[in-house]
């Protein structure tokens, strides 16, 4: 009989791909996640992992009880649901991981409205940049996740998560008032092809954002300054340092001293925004009022 609780260590090794980081997202030592993955290949008879590199790979039996473990780990959850249901339970604390902008346009209205609605239902947040929460799930450290789409995230019929999509925003040029193009009421991306720019650093969702829609225009931003707070990615604009794309809602009651925001002309990029949980969980008595405000409050925004 396999071990489940092997299973979450095989799904966290092929997620983090190295023994030691694995196991410090599992909270255990390296050495009895060892132990675990020696265990689960005696219960199942199969090598299930080969070195490759610095890391480990699944072997093919590895990849055949990987496909097996995403359904039980699910499977799990949803009986966790159930019985959480069964017992009428909607209080207790669930941790949501979410990009600053998220915290502020969607988070914050959410946490007020259970307060109205479910008293009993707790959000407990944690600041994470939208590429950062996903992992943050499904290693357990957070329940939900407000995240955005970025190249490498995993895909929408993954069979570990569940996705609710909440809004899309585009991004705004944000130039120098004296910059030659500020008087135009839009601005096409081919224009800035010759503009030094001011962005996030790579990695961040929303720097795959920018250099995808400027790609898509003919050309790669020649980034010269980075930040991933979009105040100072502003700041440095309105100092005649480079032009910026920046997401319209992180806009929104920002100092734009000696900048001026014009809408993008053309295939505009955009951000795509939306809540994530571990797959079985979407129905369990504590997730099904969060993920129903998310989306109540994510309907009212305005991103146009």
């Amino acid at each position: 009989m396999i071990d489940p609780r092997r299973l979450r260590v095989l799904r966290a090794v092929a997620d983090h791909r190295t023994v030691t980081a694995a196991a410090a997202a599992l909270y255990l030592t390296p050495s009895a996640v060892s132990q675990q993955l020696a265990a689960l290949e005696q219960e199942t008879g199969h090598v299930l992992l080969t070195r490759s590199g610095r890391g480990v790979r699944l072997t093919a039996a590895g990849e055949i009880l990987l496909t097996h473990a995403h359904e039980v780990v699910a499977q799990l959850e949803r009986a966790e649901a159930e019985l959480a249901a069964y017992a009428g339970g909607t209080a207790g604390e669930l941790t949501v991981a979410a990009f600053a902008t998220g915290i502020a346009e969607v988070l914050a209205p959410v946490i007020g409205l259970l307060a109205g609605r479910h008293p009993g239902i707790r959000l407990r947040v944690r600041d994470a940049e939208g590429d950062a929460s996903l992992p943050m799930v499904l290693d357990g450290e957070a329940d939900v996740a407000l995240a955005v789409e970025y190249r490498g995230a995993p895909r929408e019929d993954d069979r570990r998560l569940v996705r609710v999509p909440l809004y899309a925003e585009p991004f705004d040029a944000v130039l120098h008032a004296a910059h030659p193009l500020a008087g135009n009421p839009h601005v096409s991306l081919a224009e800035l092809a010759d503009s030094d720019w001011v962005g996030p650093y790579p990695g961040n969702p929303c720097h795959d954002v920018v250099v995808l829609a400027c790609e898509l225009a003919g050309f790669q931003p020649r980034l010269v300054h980075s930040s991933d707070d979009f105040r100072a990615v502003v700041a440095l604009a309105g100092a005649g340092a480079g032009v910026a794309l920046v997401p319209r809602s992180a806009l929104r009651g920002m100092e734009l001293k000696d900048t001026v925001v014009r809408p993008v002309e053309g295939p505009a990029a955009t951000r795509r925004v939306f809540a994530a949980v571990r797959r079985g969980a979407e129905d369990h008595p504590l997730f099904r009022p969060v993920l129903d405000a998310l989306r109540e409050v994510a309907g009212s925004l305005t991103t146009n």
